[in-house]
């Protein structure tokens, strides 16, 4: 059995140099995808120990602001769909998807999020949010708006699993003679 506390200060310690590295506004969304069995230290995809899920998405709410939306990315099972509030949906136009996620299919993670962590879910196909941690390598690059920016994290595990984090900025155009903020 895994011990959450390390697990809790290393999700706090991500989460915290994430939302650090740049400004954040009402209604930004932050991806985050985790493999349960590779914070568990397994190499391999598998179910997972629900606790140690609770653990991370309790720290994750305690940390983010209700101003910004969270998206919880299914494993390939599940075509690595999302979770998102029914009304964040419905108001980006979001293309719903039929499925609920559970251990087996969707991942330990994925699964406990959506029964216990949010008022109305939803799953969708995809979204373009403004921030992202990937939580084990499970890649979450195809739900991040261009161009995202990896950041070098002073904590790059969440027990046995890798973590990497980025945050997007609007794209630079215009040439030598444009200015920028």
């Amino acid at each position: 059995m895994l011990n959450h506390d390390p697990v809790r200060e290393e999700t706090r310690s991500i989460l915290t140099q994430l939302l650090e590295a740049g400004t954040w506004r009402k209604g930004m969304t932050l991806v985050v995808s985790c493999s349960i069995s590779r914070v568990e230290g397994r190499r391999e995809d598998s179910t997972g120990d629900p606790d140690l899920a609770r653990a991370i998405m309790d720290t994750i709410r305690s940390v983010l602001s209700p101003d910004i939306n969270l998206a919880v990315q299914c494993c390939e099972h599940l075509n690595r769909s999302l979770i998102v509030e029914r009304e964040l949906a419905e108001k980006s136009r979001l293309e719903p998807v039929t499925a609920v996620p559970v251990p087996e299919a969707g991942g330990t993670f994925a699964a406990v999020a959506y029964k216990e962590y949010y008022n109305d879910p939803v799953l969708v196909s995809a979204i373009q949010a403004d921030m992202g941690i990937d939580i084990g390598l499970t890649m979450i690059g195809m739900h991040l708006k261009p161009v995202p920016k990896p950041l070098l994290l002073d904590t790059e595990m969440i027990g046995g699993a890798r973590v990497v984090a980025a945050r997007c900025r609007p794209r630079l155009i215009g040439g030598a003679r444009a200015h920028y903020e």
